[in-house]
């Protein structure tokens, strides 16, 4: 008696199997990034695999995963998902010497272009140091990863993919040249930022110098009779008394110059004022990364919004600048310069003649501040046979007015 043959059914056909892998798999290539997570519900979305049939699902998933093509990922609010590899780097695995090597490739391919400590790789893979070592050596060997420096590890040995290129978190960005902080290039580009805000966010007003410098109003009526009248009755100081006297009052060079620089601020004329209230054209932090770049200031550097966003909230922090919330634009706030009518005319203003630049507004000055020891920038260096010591200041002379300008001598180290 003949028999009808058995056919396999969908679920056990090897072809059928083959054809749905490569069908979900480019599926997932264009319907989202190489990071993306699937979950199951997702891949039935794909239109490959009916719903009605989990069991296919699952052996067209093991089978993309036995291939390398897909890795599976325990999100903690998703579950279960799936992402997909690249089939460069599906080969790679594919072609690795040893299980051991694919387990290292794994971990370092999973920190993606972060990094990972070599230790890390070996307490989370529970190895021997001598296998771990060996399996990065094949590693290496094949161009598969590379070692990298990290700023936020310096000492340690890091390593990564090799067609990756390490992330800013790893390098620093912009604000770190070789693995070190650029100080310089930071403060610089922090000058230029507080500049443009005190620029956009005042204006000049043209007023009588003397008024500027001291804020006395004018009289608006003038006083009977003769100026001697006026003086009548009021006690004469001592510098009066002295020039009256035919002698020259004695001024040692502190009030020579402090003299000095009240003609300088008397002679003047532009003041900075703040900006009506209900202003709106305050720079946003787009706009002046807009005309950073557009200046050419940092050579062979991308400064993105992210990186100027760090300079502005520097300045915040310090007190240079506040945000300006837009009734309009709640979330991108604008930004203008504190203590307008304190500013200078300039994007920087000198401190009590030491050859240091600030920003913003000058100090308020008491009796401490007014001597050089005061603003020193390396008052905790100075002493007696160090680099910086009094006997060799070149501030001091230049306060007391006992010379000009002395050059400051070479001390080695």
């Amino acid at each position: 008696m003949a028999t009808a043959r058995s056919t396999p059914s969908m679920a056990e056909d090897p072809a059928r199997i083959q054809e749905l892998k490569e069908e979900l798999y480019e599926a997932c290539v264009n319907n989202g990034s190489i990071g993306r997570l699937y979950t199951q519900k997702d891949l039935f979305a794909l239109d490959v695999v009916p719903e009605d049939s989990p069991m296919l699902l699952m052996r067209v998933v093991q089978g993309l995963t036995d291939d390398k093509l897909l890795v599976p990922v325990n999100d903690q609010r998703k579950g279960l998902c799936w992402k997909y590899r690249t089939r460069e780097d599906a080969q790679k695995y594919i072609n690795l010497p040893s299980s051991d090597a694919v387990l290292v490739y794994s971990i370092i391919d999973e920190a993606g272009a972060d990094g990972i400590w070599s230790r890390a790789v070996l307490r989370r893979l529970g190895m021997h140091d001598a296998t771990l070592k060996q399996a990065l050596k094949q590693l290496e060997s094949k161009g598969f990863i590379s070692e990298m420096k990290s700023v936020e590890h310096p000492n340690k040995k890091m390593y990564i993919k090799a067609n990756l290129k390490p992330s800013e978190k790893a390098t620093g960005g912009p604000w770190y040249n070789d693995s070190t902080l650029d100080e310089a290039f930071i403060d610089e580009l922090e000058r230029v930022v507080f500049d443009i805000v005190k620029t956009q966010s005042t204006y000049k007003s043209h007023v009588n110098g003397t008024a500027a410098a001291t804020g006395a109003r004018a009289p608006k009526k003038a006083i009977k009779g003769s100026a001697d009248q006026a003086k009548k009755g009021k006690k004469r100081s001592a510098v009066e008394a002295g020039v009256d006297g035919g002698e020259k009052p004695r001024v040692n060079g502190h009030a020579a110059a402090t003299a000095e620089a009240a003609a300088v601020a008397a002679a003047r004329k532009n003041v900075l004022r703040p900006l009506p209230a209900g202003y709106k054209g305050y720079p946003t932090t787009k706009q002046i990364a807009v005309l950073i770049g557009k200046a050419g200031i940092a050579k062979n550097q991308t400064l993105a919004e992210d990186d100027i966003q760090q300079l502005v909230d520097v300045l915040v922090f310090d007190g240079l600048i506040e945000p300006v919330h837009h009734g309009y634009e709640p979330r991108k706030p604008g930004y203008r310069a504190t203590a307008i009518p304190r500013l200078d005319d300039a994007a920087t203003s000198d401190s009590n003649q030491l050859d240091v630049v600030r920003m913003g507004p000058p100090a308020r000055e008491n009796g401490l501040t007014e001597a050089p020891c005061g603003n020193c920038p390396v008052f905790e260096l100075c002493e007696e046979g160090g680099p910086v010591s009094p006997r060799t200041c070149i501030y001091y002379n230049r306060w007391l007015g006992l010379e000009e300008e002395k050059k400051p001598e070479v001390v080695e180290l």
